[in-house]
């Protein structure tokens, strides 16, 4: 698969690819996913995309072509889910989304015959799950993580509901969404093809807002309303599947309903739990030892093998077990918790609380100053031009803790940026 990196379109896109913070390590596995999924000279025009949103207008530009031309390669793109097509109050805008959570999990959301999914669902396979540099990168450079976890709502006690926010519920993101999609698991789906999945939901990947409105448009989700939605977080919850939605505390772009077999993120915690890969709740589960009767269901249900049977250290009974949790590995689900058929586990708060970004795009800066790559943000297709797109990444960066504007200084090395940022701190 080497013709395949030395052929330029793919090459340029994989640059282009890995400007931003949820890239994709090269790989002779990349190129050939990314050959199944578009032609060469489609992956050209996508590799001059910018970062930030763009029209039409602006894409004929880069690509040199007419606009009707333009606009009609957009929406064959779009009409793929390999970009995200978002209507404005004026203008109808597209946006590259990253490989994940992004046209991975896009291409195998439904079912369709224009690529061959079982040989993507293997390519996938061996670039994510076996090979490790992509989950590696995805999940465990830098502090700030794409994804973050829902604590489940229904064994909250009244204590522990009053230290819980909106933003915190998954049903709050459901309710308040502008739209709402549900898609086939990219994880069960792939893994399916390799005749490992699991039984469970496969038709409840969900998103959310203009994610949502696009592959909705085009056929890679369904619309449902509020209700239905409710009730298929409801089904998951009772099939012991872990909430995993995007890392913001602002029009939250998709949740997904994970078991311990087949979710990358669950692997990659079960993998790396001590390089933080996932955002955990504000929650752990206290065992109470006297209630605990060593049956293990919570040990079964853990995603990420956060619980283990030691000792009970009673005289009396030599060979009665306990639960025990392991903390750096915990993501506080409390999938644990609603299993325990005794009511042995309950939830307690984490000493300090988990930090979930605002909104994508401080989500987006914050990634980047950590893994070096904000001049990217900051010089995007002459993105300075954009007062919008300077004022939100600088709004987001003057809001940082010294030590965070320092490294941001530093990455961009810009007398300009220096400048620009003393004086809006006046």
């Amino acid at each position: 698969m080497a013709h395949l990196a030395a052929r330029t379109g793919y090459h340029k896109l994989v640059n282009r690819l890995n400007k931003v913070p949820q890239g994709a390590p090269p790989s002779k596995l990349l190129y050939e996913i990314l050959s199944v999924l578009m032609s060469e000279k489609e992956a050209s025009l996508v590799a001059l995309v910018p970062i930030k949103p763009f029209t039409a207008k602006a894409a004929a530009k880069a690509w040199r072509m007419r606009l009707a031309d333009a606009q009609t390669a957009l929406d064959t793109l779009a009409s793929r889910a390999l970009l995200i097509d978002i209507e404005g109050r004026k203008n109808r805008y597209y946006v590259l989304p990253p490989p994940m959570a992004g046209f991975f999990e896009f291409s195998m959301m439904r079912l369709r015959g224009d690529v061959d999914q079982k040989l993507l669902a293997r390519l996938y396979f061996q670039y994510i799950t076996v090979e490790e540099d992509f989950i590696k990168a995805l999940f465990t450079e830098g502090e700030t993580q794409l994804g973050r976890v829902f604590v489940n709502e229904a064994v909250l006690s009244n204590e522990n509901a009053l230290h819980v926010l909106d933003y915190e519920r998954a049903s709050e993101v459901i309710r308040t969404a502008t739209h709402r999609g549900i898609g086939l698991c990219y994880c069960r789906h792939k893994m399916a093809h390799a005749s490992q999945a699991c039984d469970a939901p496969l038709d409840i990947c969900m998103t959310f807002n203009t994610t949502a409105a696009s592959l909705v448009r085009h056929g890679y989700a369904r619309a449902v309303d509020v209700a239905e939605g409710l009730a298929l977080l409801g089904e998951a919850r009772g099939r012991n599947l872990v909430q995993f939605g995007e890392n913001i505390r602002n029009r939250v772009s998709f949740i997904c309903n994970c078991c311990g077999c087949c979710c990358e993120a669950m692997i990659a915690q079960r993998r790396f739990g001590l390089l933080n890969p996932v955002h955990t709740t504000n929650f752990l589960p206290a065992v109470a030892p006297e209630s605990c009767t060593g049956c293990g269901d919570c040990v079964a249900a853990c995603p990420v093998e956060a619980v283990s049977l030691v000792s009970a250290n009673d005289p009396g009974h030599p060979k009665k077990k306990r639960a025990a949790v392991d903390e750096t590995m915990c993501l506080g689900c409390a999938v644990c918790v609603r299993v325990c058929r005794t009511k042995a586990l309950s939830l307690r708060s984490r000493p300090e609380r988990v930090i979930t970004p605002l909104d994508s795009v401080h989500k987006a800066v914050m990634m980047a100053i950590e893994r070096g790559k904000l001049q990217n943000l900051i010089f995007d297709n002459q993105a300075l031009a954009s007062h919008r797109a300077m004022a939100a990444v600088l709004g987001v960066i003057l809001r940082l803790p010294p030590i965070k504007q320092a490294m941001a200084s530093r990455q961009m090395k810009s007398h300009y940026l220096e400048t620009l940022i003393a004086r809006l701190k006046l």
